[in-house]
């Protein structure tokens, strides 16, 4: 009951917190934003507090590696929406996040070899992401319930997603679970309205948001066991929060985001 409370209330005041974020301060900042795990961290802590701790630790590695899955997932969507639709863009994205997932599902590995992977592939993504053509039109006005359609679609899918995760395993529901149900709201929507470089920016976004992702989990799995749940619930929030400031800077600082 309380993680069926978490996802009801949690999902939509991110999505429509991204949101607004994103028409504020660009659509980089609210993909940046729902980088943060807030739906797979809660997911982590849950499954520490019920099969315990060890089950979590070797979930929160795959989740981890999931990371991977989602800088595919965005080089995907960004190079096929340069000469598509957000529907085409949509099923490239998903097609490549279900095919890094089925092959790092195949090759489990060690955190210490899952962390250098996930690290490569983000500095990899981002380098490779195309560039979004600058332009001068103003962004147009958008319809009133597109904020009310990303939060309600945004909840729809978590709640499918997450229901789903228990018949699929562990090292599967790990590897599932980053799956970026808030990026893909966001970039789906701000294609539709805005067009392909809108929903380049968010991604891009997501993909800077992704290193404190990762610097969660890491934690998470290493220190779940040795040294319990508080305090590595508690050292993995506050890495989350360094490196979520730090990865904005520098992506401010070197014109990625």
């Amino acid at each position: 009951m309380e993680a069926l409370v978490l996802k009801l209330v949690l999902t939509p005041v991110l999505v429509g917190a991204a949101s607004m974020a994103g028409r504020r301060w660009g659509g980089g900042v609210g993909g940046w934003l729902v980088g943060i795990p807030f739906t797979s961290g809660p997911i982590a802590f849950f499954l520490a507090l019920e099969p315990g701790p060890h089950f979590a630790a070797d979930a929160a590695v795959g989740i981890l590696a999931g990371t991977v899955s989602q800088a595919a997932f965005a080089l995907a969507y960004a190079w096929v929406a340069l000469r598509a639709g957000w529907p085409a863009s949509l099923a490239a994205a998903a097609v490549a996040f279900l095919a890094v997932t089925a092959v790092l599902k195949l090759a489990a590995a060690a955190l210490s070899v899952t962390t250098v992977l996930v690290l490569a592939s983000l500095v990899l993504a981002i380098r490779v992401m195309p560039r979004a053509r600058a332009h001068d039109e103003p962004a147009p006005r958008l319809p009133w319930w597109d904020i009310p359609a990303r939060m309600l679609l945004a909840t729809a899918f978590v709640i499918a997603l997450t229901e789903a995760a228990p018949a699929l395993g562990s090292r599967l529901a790990g590897l599932l679970a980053p799956f970026p149900l808030y990026a893909t709201v966001l970039a789906a929507f701000a294609h539709r309205l805005q067009g392909a470089e809108a929903a380049i920016a968010v991604l891009r976004g997501l993909l800077l948001g992704l290193f404190a992702f990762a610097a969660f989990f890491i934690s998470v799995a290493l220190l779940l066991v040795p040294a319990g749940i508080a305090v590595a619930f508690a050292v993995a929030v506050a890495a989350a929060i360094v490196v979520q400031a730090g990865s904005l800077l520098a992506g401010r600082a070197l014109k990625i985001a």
